[in-house]
């Protein structure tokens, strides 16, 4: 089973209210980088600001803006083959022969796949931000892991 193939897994869990952050967060960091890009030629300051410097203002902001969107990606995916966890940018599929059970530590920010050797995988699509909707996806995750694991 390939991480891309959707039809093998039971169930997907995202964050909401990181993701939604995240975009206000971009929009506002690109709005901000586009304005002062705009000011930089009002008033003569003794600088002399080229449109170039305009640009690369606006490509900075850009990739500000880009690097703040990853926080939409996190995902936690439940299947047969194992857990596949994708936080910011890559999406590690662990077999249910190494996952050892999934938690969600008191005073931890998010969940995590716990896995041998006191190691574990943190998982960035359960948050406490969520609250209830953290709860209910703790509890199919619960469901979910037992059915496997069983």
């Amino acid at each position: 089973m390939s991480a891309t193939d959707t039809s093998s897994w039971d169930a997907t869990f995202r964050a909401r209210v990181t993701p939604i952050v995240a975009v206000i967060v971009a929009v506002l960091l690109l709005a901000v980088h586009v304005g002062i890009a705009a000011l930089l030629t009002i008033k003569n300051t003794g600088v002399y600001f080229r449109f170039s410097d305009q640009v690369s203002f606006v490509v900075l902001g850009m990739v500000f803006a880009g690097l703040a969107l990853l926080l939409t990606r996190p995902r936690l995916r439940i299947g047969p083959a194992g857990v596949a966890v994708r936080n910011t940018l890559g999406e590690k599929v662990i077999p249910w022969s190494q996952v050892r059970g999934i938690s969600f530590p008191v005073g931890a920010r998010w969940a995590r796949v716990d896995l041998d050797d006191d190691e574990y995988v943190p998982v960035l699509a359960i948050q406490t931000h969520d609250k209830e909707r953290a709860v209910a996806a703790m509890d199919e995750v619960r469901r979910l892991v037992a059915k496997y694991q069983g």
